[in-house]
Protein backbone atom coordinates (compact mmCIF):
# COMPACT_ATOMS: atom_id res chain seq x y z
CA UNK A 1 0.00 0.00 0.00
CA UNK A 2 1.49 3.30 -1.08
CA UNK A 3 0.67 6.46 0.83
CA UNK A 4 1.33 9.72 -0.96
CA UNK A 5 1.63 12.91 0.99
CA UNK A 6 1.09 15.82 -1.36
CA UNK A 7 2.43 19.13 -0.21
CA UNK A 8 0.68 22.25 -1.42
CA UNK A 9 2.81 24.69 -3.43
CA UNK A 10 2.34 27.33 -0.70
CA UNK A 11 3.56 24.98 2.05
CA UNK A 12 6.50 23.87 -0.12
CA UNK A 13 7.49 27.48 -0.75
CA UNK A 14 7.28 28.24 2.98
CA UNK A 15 9.44 25.21 3.79
CA UNK A 16 12.00 26.37 1.24
CA UNK A 17 11.96 29.91 2.69
CA UNK A 18 12.55 28.57 6.19
CA UNK A 19 15.34 26.24 5.01
CA UNK A 20 17.00 29.11 3.13
CA UNK A 21 17.05 31.08 6.38
CA UNK A 22 18.43 28.03 8.23
CA UNK A 23 15.61 27.94 10.76
CA UNK A 24 15.82 25.10 13.25
CA UNK A 25 13.73 22.05 12.22
CA UNK A 26 11.70 22.42 15.43
CA UNK A 27 10.95 26.04 14.54
CA UNK A 28 9.99 24.99 11.02
CA UNK A 29 7.53 22.40 12.36
CA UNK A 30 6.06 25.02 14.70
CA UNK A 31 5.59 27.56 11.89
CA UNK A 32 3.96 24.94 9.65
CA UNK A 33 1.64 23.88 12.49
CA UNK A 34 0.73 27.53 13.13
CA UNK A 35 -0.18 28.14 9.50
CA UNK A 36 -2.09 24.85 9.39
CA UNK A 37 -4.10 25.98 12.43
CA UNK A 38 -4.80 29.36 10.83
CA UNK A 39 -5.91 27.67 7.58
CA UNK A 40 -8.18 25.29 9.52
CA UNK A 41 -9.82 28.23 11.28
CA UNK A 42 -10.07 30.16 8.01
CA UNK A 43 -11.41 27.07 6.16
CA UNK A 44 -9.37 27.97 3.08
CA UNK A 45 -5.83 28.78 2.00
CA UNK A 46 -4.08 31.44 4.13
CA UNK A 47 -2.97 33.33 1.03
CA UNK A 48 -6.59 34.50 0.59
CA UNK A 49 -6.86 35.99 4.10
CA UNK A 50 -7.92 39.57 4.71
CA UNK A 51 -6.62 41.91 7.43
CA UNK A 52 -9.93 41.61 9.28
CA UNK A 53 -9.65 37.81 9.29
CA UNK A 54 -6.14 38.01 10.74
CA UNK A 55 -7.47 40.25 13.51
CA UNK A 56 -10.42 37.92 14.17
CA UNK A 57 -8.10 34.89 14.33
CA UNK A 58 -6.01 36.61 16.99
CA UNK A 59 -9.15 37.42 18.96
CA UNK A 60 -10.28 33.80 18.56
CA UNK A 61 -6.99 32.58 20.05
CA UNK A 62 -7.41 34.88 23.04
CA UNK A 63 -11.07 33.98 23.59
CA UNK A 64 -10.40 30.24 23.26
CA UNK A 65 -8.04 30.40 26.24
CA UNK A 66 -4.77 29.97 24.37
CA UNK A 67 -1.92 31.09 26.63
CA UNK A 68 -0.09 34.30 25.77
CA UNK A 69 3.08 32.34 25.01
CA UNK A 70 1.32 29.94 22.61
CA UNK A 71 -0.65 32.73 20.98
CA UNK A 72 2.53 34.69 20.29
CA UNK A 73 4.23 31.52 18.95
CA UNK A 74 1.33 30.78 16.60
CA UNK A 75 1.21 34.33 15.30
CA UNK A 76 4.98 34.35 14.73
CA UNK A 77 4.56 31.45 12.30
CA UNK A 78 1.63 33.13 10.57
CA UNK A 79 3.59 36.39 10.33
CA UNK A 80 6.52 34.52 8.74
CA UNK A 81 4.12 33.18 6.10
CA UNK A 82 2.74 36.64 5.34
CA UNK A 83 6.00 38.60 5.49
CA UNK A 84 8.48 36.20 3.88
CA UNK A 85 6.62 33.62 1.81
CA UNK A 86 3.68 35.67 0.55
CA UNK A 87 5.34 39.10 0.80
CA UNK A 88 2.05 40.45 2.13
CA UNK A 89 3.38 43.15 4.44
CA UNK A 90 -0.12 44.55 4.87
CA UNK A 91 -1.18 41.29 6.58
CA UNK A 92 2.08 40.93 8.50
CA UNK A 93 1.45 44.38 9.98
CA UNK A 94 -1.85 43.11 11.40
CA UNK A 95 -0.05 40.58 13.62
CA UNK A 96 0.52 41.87 17.13
CA UNK A 97 2.11 40.27 20.14
CA UNK A 98 0.87 40.39 23.70
CA UNK A 99 3.37 41.12 26.42
CA UNK A 100 3.28 38.58 29.23
CA UNK A 101 2.67 40.15 32.64
CA UNK A 102 5.62 40.00 34.99
CA UNK A 103 5.05 37.76 37.95
CA UNK A 104 6.32 38.82 41.35
CA UNK A 105 8.39 36.20 43.14
CA UNK A 106 6.75 34.57 46.14
CA UNK A 107 7.42 36.35 49.42
CA UNK A 108 7.93 34.41 52.64
CA UNK A 109 5.80 35.26 55.62
CA UNK A 110 7.57 35.98 58.94
CA UNK A 111 6.58 32.50 60.19
CA UNK A 112 8.11 30.88 57.09
CA UNK A 113 11.31 32.87 57.62
CA UNK A 114 11.54 31.58 61.20
CA UNK A 115 10.99 28.02 59.98
CA UNK A 116 13.74 28.32 57.37
CA UNK A 117 16.19 29.75 59.89
CA UNK A 118 15.44 27.05 62.47
CA UNK A 119 16.08 24.39 59.82
CA UNK A 120 19.60 25.71 59.36
CA UNK A 121 21.49 23.57 61.84
CA UNK A 122 24.96 25.03 61.63
CA UNK A 123 26.00 28.56 62.51
CA UNK A 124 27.59 28.92 59.07
CA UNK A 125 24.32 28.04 57.28
CA UNK A 126 22.34 30.40 59.49
CA UNK A 127 24.86 33.20 58.86
CA UNK A 128 24.52 32.68 55.09
CA UNK A 129 20.70 32.66 55.17
CA UNK A 130 20.04 35.54 57.54
CA UNK A 131 21.22 38.48 55.35
CA UNK A 132 19.50 37.06 52.27
CA UNK A 133 16.19 36.50 54.02
CA UNK A 134 16.38 39.84 55.83
CA UNK A 135 16.97 41.64 52.53
CA UNK A 136 14.08 39.86 50.88
CA UNK A 137 11.83 40.57 53.84
CA UNK A 138 12.70 44.29 53.77
CA UNK A 139 12.03 44.43 50.03
CA UNK A 140 8.67 42.71 50.51
CA UNK A 141 7.68 45.15 53.27
CA UNK A 142 8.64 48.19 51.15
CA UNK A 143 6.65 46.82 48.16
CA UNK A 144 3.54 46.16 50.24
CA UNK A 145 3.49 49.70 51.65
Amino acid sequence: MSETNTVSPLRQRMIEDMAARKLNPHTQRGHIYSCKRFAAWLKRSPDTATPDEVRRFQLYLIESGTSICNRNRIMTGVRFLFRVTLRRHDLAAEVWHIKEPERLPPVLSPEEVKRVLTMATSLKARAMLTPNIAGCFQAAVSISQ
